[in-house]
């Protein structure tokens, strides 16, 4: 098996390899499905279905799937959640999966899971490839892009991302990656994107070539999420560290060749000191102002602050928060982090400058900020915001205990979203504005459409704001599959936020929309065969710098 998962690792066919580990020699379960049935259902599972509730199916942000849970709901009950979704922010697949697909995968969830191989340093090491050493590549940019406004695409189905040139709206090079990018992250020099993608595929890419050219690829595991780079002065592009979902575990490589360098588990105690076999690194941070990442484990909700200063006596402080950790980003000293606790409804603050939780912050149900958003409060001052799968609300909190004492770690606010089953609210220090989207919402028109506000209004007992029909606005006609509107992100000047309209299906349209954030009017819409299901959009300038 591990043989077979090997000789397919660098295939965007991946998933097919690790369904496999779901199709073990077990004995014939009740209700039952073919060899093949089976494979299909696990690789759908991982696919759509183990992000939130885990390859084991223990659940985090997704509820728990293992068969004494799901053989209660039966499979005619499975299938209508499977295909309409639920308000806690599970997504309908009805307009993606067929009958069949459906069906066999409420039957897959009512027999016991079965762990895929474990892949450690050694598979890693077999795995990566060079594949342009560092003598070889450009010693000066070789392209007249402008690098800084440049935006990484994630083509979630075609297992590619779209380097788009934020001044022109040209695509720039399409790069094939690992399957369902999860995030692009930038080198601390703004020379390199690094994507991960939710196989576990690791690809370097170099941005002073004439196109961007993948020149390192590796694999950190069968799932993954999170990456980030050394960012602290000294050791810029030195490190880079990825964080798996299976095997649970981070490992840190090299920053310019991506090199496997060492690797540490992730399994232990919970908050709660129970033991589990799975604990996920959901994400990753880098500090600015010490060697150092912040590393989320969201089963386990402890937070890792790794010092990375000397790998060969590697350094963790452990900070217990709540579970389960999920996506988070800086407020705007980038001294404190904030991370979505999203099983506890609770916002974790951790003040990396003394090393310790700052404050746990009471919020509404199953926040999901992405990396958040920072503004200044006509009100309240510095706050940080997310929005919220499980409520139609964004949520702001203070986080300037220096300047404002009395809100910070505090909510200051609640104002309405359009609807429930947000992922992201973005903002920008140049912007007047906050959006926030709700692409899971199984409403087609609330899942198409953005709230804004204006962050003035913000001082009102009761700001109003902006609905705007962004999926309207692509203009892609009927599609089998709900339009969602997800992942607001800036330009690098802050005048323009970028949207993806998502079908969710790799046969149908989909398209960016620009906006322009003084006047909230369309800008441009980006329409091209080659975007297949764009889903997030990372900035460069404002990724390198964690501007959000």
């Amino acid at each position: 098996m591990k043989k077979l998962v090997r000789n397919t690792l660098m295939l965007a066919a991946l998933p097919l390899a690790v369904s496999a580990a779901f199709t073990g020699s077990a004995a014939a379960q009740t209700p039952n499905l073919s060899a093949e049935d089976k494979a299909e259902a696990g690789k759908l599972y991982f696919e759509r279905c183990a992000g939130c509730h885990g390859m084991l199916r223990k659940g985090a942000t997704g509820k728990n799937l293992e068969p004494a849970n799901t053989a209660k709901l039966g499979t005619s009950r499975l299938e209508k959640i499977l295909s309409y979704g639920t308000e806690g922010g599970m997504p309908n697949f009805d307009d993606i999966l067929s009958k069949k697909q459906i069906s066999n995968l409420a039957a897959y969830l009512q027999m016991p899971a079965e762990a895929p191989p474990e892949y450690g340093l050694k598979q890693m090491k077999a795995d990566w490839k060079l594949v342009v050493p560092v003598k070889d590549r450009p010693t000066k940019k070789m392209n007249n892009v402008n690098i800084e406004n440049v935006f990484s695409v994630t083509l979630r189905d075609s297992g590619e991302v779209a380097l788009i040139d934020g001044d022109t709206k040209q695509i720039w090079g399409i790069v094939k990656t690992g399957y369902a990018v999860h995030i692009s992250r930038v080198s601390a020099s703004g020379r390199y994107m690094h994507v991960i993608g939710r196989d576990g595929r690791y690809d370097l890419i170099d941005m002073w070539t004439e196109k961007p050219t993948t020149v390192a690829t590796m694999k950190s595991g069968y799932e993954a999420r999170s990456i980030d780079t050394s960012k602290y002065k000294g050791f810029e592009d030195k490190y880079a560290i990825v964080g798996a979902y299976w095997p649970p575990h981070y490992a840190v490589l090299d920053g310019e060749t991506l090199e496997p360098l060492k690797v540490v588990s992730t399994r232990g105690q919970t908050v709660d000191g129970e033991y589990h076999p799975e604990p996920r690194v959901a994400s990753i941070v880098a500090s600015h102002d010490k060697p150092e990442w912040v590393v989320n484990v969201k089963e386990t909700g402890m937070i890792k602050l790794v010092d990375y200063s000397d790998l060969a006596n590697l350094k963790e402080t452990t900070i217990n928060s709540a579970k389960f950790l999920h996506d988070g980003g800086w407020d705007s000293s980038k001294r404190y982090f904030l991370v979505a606790a999203n099983a506890s409804n609770k916002i974790a603050a951790v003040d990396t400058k003394t090393g310790k939780l700052a404050a746990l912050v009471d919020t509404a149900k199953i926040p999901h900020p992405g990396r958040g958003a920072n503004i200044n409060h006509p009100k309240y001052g510095k706050v940080w915001a997310t929005s919220h799968l499980g409520a139609d609300v964004i949520t702001f909190i203070g986080t300037d205990p220096e300047g404002n004492k009395d809100y910070a770690w505090k909510v200051v606010q609640e104002v309405k979203n359009h609807g429930a089953n947000s992922l992201f609210v973005k903002s920008h220090p140049k912007s007047k504005n906050i959006w926030a989207d709700a692409p899971l919402n199984p409403d087609p028109k609330l899942a198409g459409s953005v709230t804004v506000y204006t962050i003035a209004d913000l001082a009102n007992p009761d700001p109003k704001p902006e609905v705007i029909d962004i999926a309207a606005a692509a203009n892609l006609g009927k599609t089998k599959g709900l339009q969602r509107v997800v992942h607001g992100e800036y330009n690098k000047d802050g005048d323009e936020i970028w949207f993806s309209v998502w079908t969710g299906n790799k046969t149908e349209p989909s398209a960016i929309v620009v906006m322009d954030d003084k006047t909230r009017k369309v800008k441009t819409v980006i329409k091209d065969k080659r975007l297949v299901t764009p889903t997030g959009k990372f900035n460069v300038y404002n990724t390198q710098h964690d501007i959000y």
